[in-house]
């Protein structure tokens, strides 16, 4: 059994660069497979249950060396402050602490955009049981699928993170319907027993509502 108590080697060179979590490799690996966001001006980005706030700073710390860009990212936590440099604070980047499906909070987020791209590493509270903790993980995905029909641009691209389970294969069948292409990936820095993959789509389809 694995012992989660003890850093590994994704978790200590989190440490080592600066970031809270060590699912910033797992973006890392999915930008640099598919170019979910490329860096250039203007680029809008939405970060979906962004907590620690791993993959915003990531995020963040391309569009300030790389170009002028906007984040906007939601969380029903804080983000953490221990890694963020100022980033967090910075012009171009918008945080909301609230709940996603909230009509509020949605109707913030689509204000600020459209999206070129939208990033989701968000899971729920999980319960040891993998029947309730897929199915919860397959809700949360049709959530970030929606707003993804809502606030993406046309050409824009969305990475998920699914729990596998009965059901999932849905969440990408319907991807297919409005992406030109959508695929699942599992990065290298996912835990070897873990359940998780995540969804790519690539390429929004214009004039979908």
């Amino acid at each position: 059994m694995t012992d989660y108590k003890k850093p590994d080697h994704w978790q200590l060179k989190a440490r080592q660069e600066g970031y809270p979590a060590r699912s910033v490799y797992k973006l890392k690996e999915i930008n640099e497979k598919f170019a979910i966001f490329k860096i250039r001006g203007g680029l809008r980005v939405l970060d979906i249950g962004a907590a620690p706030g791993s993959w915003s700073l990531f995020v963040l710390r391309k569009i300030c060396t790389g170009g002028k860009g906007f984040l906007a990212a939601v969380d029903l936590g804080a983000l953490s402050r221990e890694f963020d440099g100022g980033l967090f604070d910075a012009d171009n980047f918008f945080f909301v602490q609230g709940d996603v499906t909230d009509k509020n909070v949605r109707e913030t987020l689509l204000s600020k955009g459209p999206y070129n791209a939208i990033i989701s590493d968000v899971a729920p509270n999980t319960t040891g049981n993998h029947m309730i903790d897929s199915a919860r993980s397959l809700e949360l995905a049709e959530i970030v699928v929606d707003c993804a029909v809502e606030a993406l641009a046309a050409g824009g691209n969305l990475a998920v993170k699914v729990f596998q389970g009965a059901g999932v294969d849905a969440i990408l069948k319907r991807m297919k319907t409005i992406f030109t292409a959508a695929k699942s990936f599992k990065p290298q820095a996912c835990r070897g027993e873990s359940v998780e993959t995540y969804f790519i789509g690539l390429g929004k389809k214009p004039n979908l509502t």
